[in-house]
């Protein structure tokens, strides 16, 4: 279920949420990828609405698991 749900990120989205597994903060995510702090949480939203989680920790972890399977 998760493994067609993360075939549906952008790129950028999985530039955010890679950078979200490492622990960065929105901000300084915002300025790794130069783009502003809002654009960040528009990602940060529909990576959470696509997996259909309630927070980053739920998405890191379905996102990371499903992202396994597809390299296995």
């Amino acid at each position: 279920m998760y493994t067609e749900k993360v075939r549906t990120f952008t790129k950028r989205e999985m530039e955010v949420l890679t950078l979200i597994g490492e622990g960065f903060s929105t901000k300084h995510i915002a300025e790794q990828l130069f783009i502003s702090v809002n654009t960040v949480e528009t990602h940060r939203r529909h990576l959470l609405e696509k997996m259909e989680v309630k927070n980053s920790m739920q998405l890191i972890k379905h996102a990371t698991h499903a992202l396994w399977l597809n390299a296995n």
